[in-house]
């Protein structure tokens, strides 16, 4: 049950939209356990943020994830994450956050994990 919010104050267009969507689908694998079948996914553009002072294009991936990973993992998934929006939002690395929560307690379907 992983959730992935993308925000960033530029816009992104279905297309690539997309294929973020895609990628990001493949690279939640590199959590044991995780796969796209389970990942959900949200995104928010053209938001008024400013990072380092200016408003510069810029992004955070806020990842929540049910149970844990181990810190290799998250430095994994960190370098994909940033490489697919450097690639496909053109983002310079230095302007993008990844934030993880694990989380204890998840509920799907009327009930919890």
């Amino acid at each position: 049950m992983p959730y992935i919010s993308t925000t960033a104050n530029i816009a992104i267009s279905g297309r690539k939209e997309q294929a973020i969507k895609e990628r990001m689908g493949r690279a939640i694998e590199l959590i044991p356990g995780k796969t796209e079948g389970w990942l959900m996914l949200s995104f928010r553009d053209n938001v008024s943020m400013y990072f380092k002072g200016d408003d510069e294009p810029c992004a955070i991936c806020e990842v929540k994830l049910f149970g844990s990973a181990s810190e290799e993992v998250y430095e994994s998934l960190t370098e994909e994450l940033t490489d697919i929006l450097r690639e496909e939002l053109d983002l310079d690395p230095d302007r993008i956050y990844v934030t993880y929560e694990e989380i204890g307690v998840w509920g799907w379907n009327g009930g919890n994990f």
